[in-house]
């Protein structure tokens, strides 16, 4: 077998544990309260750039915690990021105030959420931000495992 160094690099494949949390301590999201660490190859970009840029050197045990600028994250807010909706592709029951959450479609067919900032007379304006964006975000991360890019597994029976 090849031998690894478990260190985490562009290519390798990783499955970590993290916690994020905002700058006044909320936890948005964490991984252990799902019961499922997260796994991914490093360097696809499936992951938000400051996430894959922190955990890029880590090695297998190591936990470090980390602050992500915005930037580095789901990127500054932009305050003509909006969509003005007609209120008939809304449910009657649907709660059309400020802030609620509406499930939208992007443009590559992927889900997304939006926030209702006010409803006005063409319609009702929604914010399309992602909801993190313009957030410094801070994420503990444990780095379980990693897989280098180049290692090949042996599977022939061994002489013992």
């Amino acid at each position: 077998m090849t031998q690894t160094t478990n260190t985490a690099t562009e290519g390798s494949y990783v499955v970590v544990h993290y916690k994020g949390t905002l700058e006044d301590g909320t936890e948005f999201d964490s991984s252990r309260k799902r019961g499922e660490p997260i796994s991914f190859t490093l360097g696809t970009g499936k992951m938000i750039p400051g996430f894959e840029s922190a955990i890029d050197g880590m090695v297998t045990g190591e936990t470090k915690t980390v602050t992500i600028p915005s930037g580095e994250a789901y990127g500054d807010r932009d305050d003509e990021a909006y969509a003005l909706l007609s209120r008939d592709d809304f449910p009657e029951d649907f709660p059309l105030e400020e802030g609620a959450p509406v499930p939208l479609t992007g443009p590559g067919g992927q889900p997304m959420m939006g926030t209702v900032m006010e409803v006005v007379e063409e319609g009702v304006r929604v914010d399309v931000n992602h909801p993190l964006a313009g957030k410094d975000l801070t994420f503990t991360i444990d780095v379980l495992s990693v897989i280098d890019k180049t290692e090949t597994f042996d599977f022939e029976d061994s002489d013992s």
